[in-house]
């Protein structure tokens, strides 16, 4: 059902692509007619270009793990209350992002600052591709301003990490290969009755299991004798196959996960991927160098340009 709710998704948002390029062909058509004003023309013609844009940008998101649901943790740097409360000011930030394309958020965790802010806070994020676009968001985020913590009114400059990690759902689908399985059956032992001592009711599944990150081989064995019915214990011995077949796809996320936590940088100048200048009006990422002057929008959850920027640029690299 899940395959089936993203090909729908591609078909119907690719036929909205398809007619909105046809109504600015026929535009065209109707302005010659004065049917159609070129203000009216222009309208049709931005229309389709953001349905391209939009339908462009998902299509960076290609990765298993893009679709996930998310968990964001946010840090506050060295800095005491001033980097506290720039953490906190994050944590809204985003909140206000997500509320704004519906995701759905939990606190699970928060500590508070000494005086004011947040030390950290631990965000589950549910729905469709909340990993994939706020993957963009890993990293050191710094904040200059004048302080309202400082007395002497200085401008002053404050850290805060946000680290954001795929949440692993029971999505993941195990596959067995057929030509890879193989079966003996055994007379059970020890007690159990008459039957299950004369009838081979026991089964053996054998896998040769390739993996498919590192292309190692190895085989994987399963018995089982719950029962006196072979094809149940043959059932109950598949379900144990998937459940560690299962088991080691999880080990291979964690270990992903792993790989990104330790690339995380230290809380510290010259580790930032965004600068936060608001005396100067100025937004920054230093990844894709895509900046606005709009920093109330940006603090109130206006992060698509930068998140479009950071997917366009580097999601082909991953």
């Amino acid at each position: 059902m899940r395959k089936i709710k993203t090909l729908k998704m591609w078909i119907e948002k690719c036929e909205e692509v398809e007619a909105a390029v046809g109504e600015v062909e026929v535009g065209f058509d109707f302005v010659k007619e004065g049917l159609l004003t070129e203000e009216e023309l222009d309208a049709l013609y931005a229309d389709a270009i953001d349905k391209i844009e939009k339908l462009e940008l998902r299509n960076m998101l290609r990765r298993e793990e893009d679709k996930l649901s998310a968990i964001m943790k946010i840090n506050s740097g060295a800095g005491g209350t001033e980097s506290q409360d720039w953490a906190s000011m994050l944590m809204r930030m985003y909140l206000r992002w997500c509320e704004k394309h519906g995701y759905k958020t939990a606190i699970q965790h928060l500590v508070d600052g000494d005086e004011a802010g947040i030390k950290s806070v631990t965000i589950g994020i549910e729905g469709d591709f909340a990993y994939g676009y706020l993957k963009s968001e890993n990293g050191v985020h710094r904040l200059v301003r004048v302080s309202p913590y400082n007395a002497q009114g200085k401008r002053m400059t404050s850290f805060a990490s946000v680290f954001v990690s795929p949440m692993v759902d029971d999505t993941i689908e195990i596959v067995l290969d057929p030509a890879r399985i193989s079966w003996d059956t055994f007379r059970s032992s020890g007690a159990g009755g008459q039957n299950v001592n004369k009838v081979e009711s026991g089964v053996r599944v054998r896998y040769q299991f390739k993996d498919p990150y590192t292309g190692e081989e190895e085989e994987i064995l399963v018995e089982n004798t719950e029962t006196r019915d072979q094809p149940k214990n043959r059932e109950n011995a598949l379900r144990n196959l998937k459940s560690i077949l299962y088991n080691k796809e999880l080990e291979h996320r964690r270990e992903e996960q792993r790989k990104i936590e330790d690339s995380k940088k230290k809380i510290e100048w010259g580790s930032q991927i965004r600068s936060y200048v608001f005396d100067d009006r100025r937004v920054k990422d230093h990844r894709t160098n895509y900046q606005t002057s709009n920093v109330g929008a940006v603090m109130d959850g206006d992060l698509d340009n930068f998140i479009k920027a950071y997917l366009m640029e580097f999601s082909t690299d991953e």
